[in-house]
């Protein structure tokens, strides 16, 4: 795809992505009502460049088109949601399950199972509505829930295991699994001290 074609395709990438920004920080500030405890401490949030979308579509063996793009790739608006606690991660994500105008498209529960190297984390896709001239259609953007300790463990892990062939990638994932198991009982310490974020069925 030549670049005219890249911004054109991603605008209503960027407007679900902003769609979606917006109502997440109406979230974080009425979800506990009146308390002063908000569940997101921040939102990272991207659209994909056009040579990350071509290099993605290339490992996929698919063509480097715009229809490829829109048809194989789910990640093309994509958002890190950082939260305080564990709750506050499965309370955003049973609101936005009800939110009658989403689409769930895919779900990874990543803490409740999480990788063998320790990886923790939410993963959750969704269609957002985006309105048109000419109608409406969803947008998918995948949305990322972590803890402020699994989004730390997953940085040093990025940054630690750049390269791809390590000699020590067998030792590398054991020690990485005992940070993880060490940074999970931390954040449970934590939460003993937590008074928000138990929702009222």
């Amino acid at each position: 795809m030549n670049d005219e074609e890249y911004y054109s395709f991603v605008q209503p990438y960027e407007d679900a992505r902003q769609m979606l920004v917006t109502r997440l920080d109406v979230l974080n500030h009425t979800l506990y009502g009146k308390s002063s405890g908000r569940p997101i401490h921040n939102i990272q949030s991207r659209v994909k460049k056009k040579q990350s979308i071509e290099e993605k579509l290339k490992k996929r063996n698919k063509e480097t088109t715009v229809k490829d793009a829109k048809d194989y790739l789910q990640d093309i608006a994509g958002m890190r949601v950082i939260c305080y606690f564990v709750d506050d991660i499965y309370n955003l994500v049973d609101i936005l399950k009800k939110q009658s105008d989403l689409i769930e498209i895919r779900e990874s529960d990543y803490i409740t199972q999480p990788k063998p190297n320790g990886y923790r984390s939410y993963h959750l896709i969704v269609g957002i509505p985006v309105y048109c001239l000419d109608g409406m259609e969803y947008f998918p953007v995948e949305i990322q829930f972590r803890t402020m300790s699994m989004d730390f463990w997953a940085s040093m892990e990025h940054r630690i295991s750049y390269k791809k062939n390590r000699t020590d990638g067998d030792m590398l994932t054991e020690e990485l699994l005992d940070y993880a198991n060490m940074l999970e009982r931390i954040e449970k310490r934590f939460e003993q001290h937590n008074e928000v974020g138990k929702l009222k069925e």
